[in-house]
């Protein structure tokens, strides 16, 4: 007997990207308490290494869909666990860019070569992979549009 095809509606996904959201962080806070850093951290450093230059605090905020006050707090904490350095623009200025340190970066290099996200995901063929990165991509695109709309 040939096997029966369910219909999933767009709830169902729903709830099943929610819980493989819910049991990735899991792992993944796991795996990153072994080096002190958590995984919002890691989100604000790939958005620094991302903008480079240009990556002020309310850019930051804008670009994570954060207030900049919690951003502010935040790279407070991140500079004085050494993760980046906060610049003033100008001496007189209250315009503040965000770089990575050495420690930053090495952060970032650990955060990609990691082995729970890598099992994880390797259920997945590399087709499988682009067909998912390609559908959540759109769909998070939808939601951004939704938000900034």
């Amino acid at each position: 007997m040939g096997k029966t095809t369910q219909s999933v509606s767009g709830y169902d996904l729903f709830l099943l990207l929610g819980q493989i959201s819910h049991f990735t962080q899991l792992v993944r806070r796991r795996e990153l308490t072994q080096h002190h850093i958590a995984p919002q951290q890691l989100y604000v450093l790939r958005i620094i290494q991302e903008m480079g230059v240009n990556a002020t605090l309310s850019e930051v905020a804008k670009h994570a869909d954060r207030k900049i006050n919690a951003i502010c707090r935040q790279s407070i904490i991140m500079e004085r666990d050494g993760l980046i350095q906060r610049i003033k623009d100008t001496p007189k200025s209250r315009l503040l860019r965000m770089e990575l340190t050495d420690k930053g970066r090495e952060m970032l290099k650990i955060s990609k070569e990691s082995k729970s996200i890598n099992a994880l995901y390797s259920v997945l063929d590399a087709e499988e992979l682009q067909q998912a990165h390609d559908s959540l991509t759109k769909l998070f695109n939808k939601l951004k549009e939704g938000i900034d709309g």
